[in-house]
């Protein structure tokens, strides 16, 4: 292959075509020829039919590829499809990326062109950079790698910002994984640039680098120090000559802008060890205390208010204080155990922290006077200041200041302004999502006033909770004493949001505590029907903080009662909103919900047509409460709710922005519509109604298009498959969606997807079994063992595994869930839980599945590491014995591991950790399975079970027996648990909050563990119990008991196996009095006590019956 450049096209040797007209050819190798042609000046695109090529090489030059491109962005459906395709064909072929990287960086190229190639790198880099599976071969050549990695360090200087930002989510992912192993060249060419002319791409790549390790921390940050050592003195001498210059121009910022990103995420985590010299510590701080204290320029200031705040001036001084902020909070404490990070905290209080604050009073001094100050800005310092608060020494110094910083500055910025009016006029249902919104709580000035008042009067509140009470308190009485139209509504509204912002604290100190009642009555509840809109609204919303309170006198309870309910009527919608809100706190305070039940038919229709107005999670939440309170009597509407959730449900889905309101109120809608489902659980009738309405959800989102909600609809799927009279027709067809989402990409919801799994195996049996299109048995083993089975058409008659048993599947290649070495054991816990429910729900009638599911079990379990899997493991090996000894004693002797996993079972029951207590199944259901698994040996001839095994097992199955009527005892004796005293052992998150910058200020940190909790916690009784110990995390402490109905609740192990001894002695009399008469006088012991609670439980079985059918008559 070789290049003609002057033609501008690639030859290849086995396929060559004459171009003519300008006509651009490229032959796909078994797909479809894409034509390209100029005709009159117009690219036109036409389809040819398949053509096949005798190579497997595609190359293509870039001016064909621009061409391809430009058809990409094509109006024409049609044209735009096909040029997509080409692109797809195109991608693999070698030095492809340098043709995109080619066409990036031409200025001559159309800028439209250029950035879909900028796209179409990054998309291609980000899926086939790195590959994951060691087995599979890379995407990219090695050699095109290394020229990816040597140009695009250059060109990323080059290209416009518009550009540059794809190029930098490219670099971002070869950085993370190649440096520093496959790419140890990357800091010298940093490290030699910054030296250079080229300073700009040279800290545009080190940001992107110390981006790598901002969240990082112990030995994966190791790299961090080698490049403070090699990149910070650099830095620090341009940035000193920066910050020299006079009249910079915007350019200088977007330099120490990058700069003071560097420094940022290198010592987010943890201050470098150069930094711990004082005189380079000091050399930095110098610097950033100049750009804190240095006005901003005026100059080039944008008018626009939005554009000003992004202006490149103001976001060094938000990274300044950033910067500053997160030294103060992280590693300004001097109680810090870390001697050398105590040694710094004191330096940093002693020489820096004061200065600092006295710069922030000053800054935040304009906001007084009326200039301006970026709300983000603003945030900032405040958190500086209210952290200020619990340190002595810094809020001596605040003290001579504090009055003018809380009641001219704080306070202001606490009451409704002149922006928050024009939002409220202009667009309502962004003014209710600004207010709800998490995330704009962290960069919003008012709420760190909230804070800041918070801390004061938490921490020093002796001086300070009176005076600021006092206050406000002269504030409602002025507001009073105007006439209506010089009334200062705005001051109201922020005195109203203090006085709920201190709700906590007021509550619980005297003297406000007893006068609370007549605080709301005098001030609060007058507002319900003020003229201004937002004093409404504030007025239900301090009335909700207050709810819980005791009310001396119940009227006024329920005057705020009816003005929050009269409040979801108003003609403003952010008052429905916030009285919706409201209501819920009023609801759980509620001794007698009479005046709410003779409106509920209109409460829930004034709750719809608010969810058609806002998508909002907390509306939703509302509704839970409501449906939780009032139970079954929400029977009436349990259809029309579901059905009106389900609607609102599909609205927020459908949404045409990514928008994280809509997805939460989207959860909402499914959390909801579970909370309907438990209410009415016991009128069974009213399922098949709803399953109209949550089938087409469950549909649709049980594929990877729900993932961000698949827990939720997993949990309504729970309730349909266990609470339905029957599982329908129409809910099997959820099977196959759960078991492709499963093979596919939800192994991380095993736990969750094995719920409706078992409901189907236990709750529609005779379906699952005979069953055959689909096979769900075949179905359940192909997800299990991930064995890809193809059976000729004529072999279905013999059973679905019978021809491989007659291959000797010890042969064959198990891997997938059970036995794919890339699963930990964690995820695997599921895999034998489903397996037992398969052998104890279909007991003598699955007899060709036992030797598959042994096999893999066996497999498995010689390679289990986690004690809570291996117990799992070994207990199918019970439930198989239970399901059949006989069957499955001799598969085990037929694949020659009988004795082997005899002795680890034994040798499992045997050991106890150093409290004396059992070490494995320590649960009351592992203990009752291995129980009746063992019980079943017993009566096995001598043939099948020598006498000195039949020893062991009887001995063990005692000891445990024993065990297991102990623990229901002590059980049965226990104070049972609330459903709060959950410990989660994992240690607070030390992130402050802080966050960077633009949408890097809004740094995900997602937890998996805190999430899967925080459902755990939420979740209704019905799926805790199912898959509670699906969340178990702990090796050390998994006793509590799943309380999953089966079919062995019925069986009780005393009396089964005094049953089977009977049996044994009754068939066999030699071989029983041989058992017994070595029995020394502990196991006789033994003995005794389990043959008397025996007899004691076969009595209490008895008068149970008695009295249940007592009780029907």
């Amino acid at each position: 292959m070789h290049w003609d450049r002057q033609r501008g096209i690639s030859r290849v040797s086995e396929c060559q075509e004459n171009v003519s007209r300008r006509k651009r050819v490229h032959v796909l190798c078994g797909f479809t020829l894409l034509v390209a042609m100029e005709v009159n000046g117009r690219e036109k695109w036409r389809m040819n039919s398949k053509v096949d090529c005798l190579t497997r090489s595609i190359c293509v030059d870039q001016a064909t590829l621009s061409v391809v491109l430009k058809a990409a962005l094509s109006s024409n459906l049609d044209q735009r499809k096909a040029a997509e395709k080409t692109l797809y064909h195109y991608q693999f072929s070698p030095q492809h990326l340098l043709r995109l990287l080619q066409i990036i960086v031409d200025g001559n190229c159309d800028v439209s062109v250029r950035q879909v190639a900028s796209i179409h790198f990054k998309n291609f880099i980000a899926k086939n950079w790195s590959f994951f599976n060691p087995e599979e071969q890379s995407k990219i050549l090695p050699s095109d790698k290394d020229l990816v990695r040597q140009n695009i360090l250059v060109f990323i200087a080059q290209v416009p910002p518009l550009l540059r930002v794809q190029l930098g989510e490219c670099l971002k992912t070869i950085i993370h994984a190649d440096y520093p192993e496959r790419w140890p060249s990357l800091l010298h060419w940093v490290t030699r640039n910054l030296q250079t002319q080229q300073v700009y791409g040279a800290l545009y790549v080190l940001r992107v680098l110390s981006r790598k390790y901002e969240f990082l921390s112990d030995e994966e940050r190791t790299p961090v120090h080698h490049i403070v050592e090699q990149t910070f003195p650099y830095l620090l001498n341009i940035f000193s000559k920066l910050v020299q210059i006079g009249n910079p121009r915007i350019e200088v910022a977007d330099l120490i802008k990058l700069i003071c990103k560097i420094f940022w995420s290198l010592v987010y985590l943890e201050i470098p060890k150069k930094l711990f010299d004082l005189n380079v510590f000091n050399d930095w701080m110098v610097l950033f205390l100049i750009i804190l204290e240095r006005p901003v320029p005026v100059e080039g200031q944008p008018v626009d208010l939005e554009l000003r705040k992004s202006w490149g001036w103001w976001k060094v001084k938000r990274w300044t204080v950033h910067i500053l902020n997160r030294l103060y909070t992280r590693f300004g404490d001097t109680k810090l155990k870390n001697p050398e990070n105590r040694a710094f905290a004191q330096n940093f209080i002693t020489n820096y922290a004061r200065k600092i604050l006295e710069c922030h009073i000053n800054l935040l001094d304009v906001i007084r006077v009326g200039g301006y100050l970026p709300d983000r800005v603003t945030n900032l310092i405040l958190q500086y200041l209210s952290t200020s608060i619990s340190k002595t020494a810094m809020y001596n110094l605040l003290q001579p200041r504090l009055d003018v910083v809380l009641f001219e500055i704080i306070f202001p910025l606490m009451c409704f302004n002149e922006k928050d009016q024009k939002l409220w006029e202009e667009d309502p249902q962004e003014y209710i999502r600004k207010g709800y919104d998490i995330i704009e709580d962290l960069y919003s000035p008012r709420t760190a006033a909230m804070d800041f008042v918070s801390e004061l009067v938490s921490r020093r509140g002796k001086e300070n909770l009176q005076k600021f009470i006092l206050y406000i308190v002269e504030i409602f009485k002025r507001y009073e004493e105007a006439p209506s139209d010089l009334k200062p509504y705005r001051q109201k509204d922020g005195a109203l949001l203090a006085i709920g912002a201190l709700c906590d604290k007021l509550r619980q100190t005297e003297p406000y505590k007893s006068d609370l009642e007549r605080m709301l009555v005098q001030y609060v509840f007058p507002e319900f029907s003020s003229p201004s809109g937002h004093l409404r609204a504030k007025a239900a919303w301090v009335a909700g903080q207050y709810a819980q309170i005791n009310f001396s006198d119940p009227n006024n309870f329920r005057k705020a009662l009816q003005s929050v309910i009269a409040g979801m009527c108003d003609p403003e919608l952010p008052v429905r909103v916030d009285s919706v809100f409201a209501l819920r706190a009023f609801v759980e305070a509620c001794k007698d919900l009479s005046e709410i039940r003779q409106i509920l038919p209109q409460l829930l229709d004034e709750f719809f047509m608010l969810m058609n107005e806002v998508e909002n999670e907390d509306l939703v939440f509302t509704l839970e409460t409501i449906v939780e309170d009032f139970g079954e009597e929400m029977a009436p509407y349990a259809i029309g709710l579901c059905q009106k959730l389900a609607d609102a449900f599909w609205k927020c889905i459908n949404t045409d922005a990514a928008d994280e309101p809509d997805a939460m109120a989207a959860v909402g809608c499914l959390r909801a519509i579970s909370t309907i489902l438990k209410s009415v659980s016991k009128l069974p009738h009213l399922f098949a109604h709803i399953e109209q309405t949550v089938l087409p959800i469950m549909k649709q989102m049980l594929t990877i298009d729900g993932q961000d909600i698949f827990e939720e609809v997993l949990e309504i799927a729970s309730y349909m498959t266990f609470l339905s009279p029957s599982i329908s027709m129409e809910m099997w067809s959820l099977w196959p969606l759960l078991m492709q989402a499963l093979a596919d990409w939800a192994i991380d919801f095993f736990p969750n997807i094995l719920v409706p799994l078992d409901n189907y195996i236990s709750r529609s049996t005779v379906h699952y079994l005979t069953c055959k299109e689909p096979d769900y048995q075949q179905s359940l083993w192909n997800m299990v063992s991930n064995l890809v089975i193809i059976l000729a058409s004529g072999d279905r008659g013999q059973g679905p595994f019978l021809p491989l048993i007659q291959l000797e599947l010890a042969s064959l290649p198990f891997v997938g869930i059970m036995n794919d070495r890339k699963l930990d054991d964690k995820d695997v816990e599921p895999a034998p839980k489903l397996i037992e429910v398969v052998f104890l729900n279909c007991k003598g009638q699955v007899d060709h599945w036992v030797e598959p599911y042994v096999r893999l079990t066996v497999e498995r379990l010689r390679r289990a590491e986690r004690p809570f899997l291996k117990c799992l493991l070994i207990q199918v090996i019970a439930d198989a014995f239970y399901y059949n000894a006989s069957l499955t004693l001799n598969i085990l002797k037929k694949i020659g591991v009988a004795s082997e996993i005899f002795n680890i079972w034994f040798q499992m029951l045997q050991q106890t950790k150093k409290s004396g207590a059992r070490a494995h199944f320590k649960r009351e259901h592992d203990k009752k399975v291995c129980c009746l698994g063992l019980t079943s040996l017993l009566p096995l001839s001598a043939e099948q079970l020598p006498g000195e095994v039949l020893d062991r097992v009887f001995k063990a199955n005692l000891e445990l027996l024993v065990a297991y009527k102990d623990q229901v005892a002590e059980a049965e004796n226990e104070e049972p648990k609330d459903d709060d005293d959950m410990d989660d052992d994992d240690d607070a998150d030390d992130n402050d909050g802080d966050m960077g910058d633009d949408a890097e200020d809004a740094e995900e940190g997602d937890s998996l563990r805190l999430q899967k909790l925080a459902a755990q916690i939420n979740s209704p009784p019905l799926l805790q119990d199912k898959a509670l110990h699906s969340v178990d995390d702990s090796d050390d402490d998994y006793s509590e008991d799943d309380e999953l109905q089966s079919p062995i609740d019925e069986v009780d192990p005393f009396v089964f196996f005094v049953n089977t001894i009977k049996v044994l002695q009754a068939s066999d009399q030699t071989r029983f009095q041989n058992l017994t008469v070595a029995l020394d006088s502990h196991y006789e012991t033994l003995a005794s006590t389990v043959a008397q609670h025996a007899e004691q439980r076969r009595r209490d079985v008895e008068n149970e019956k008695v009295t249940v059918a007592a009780a029907a008559f």
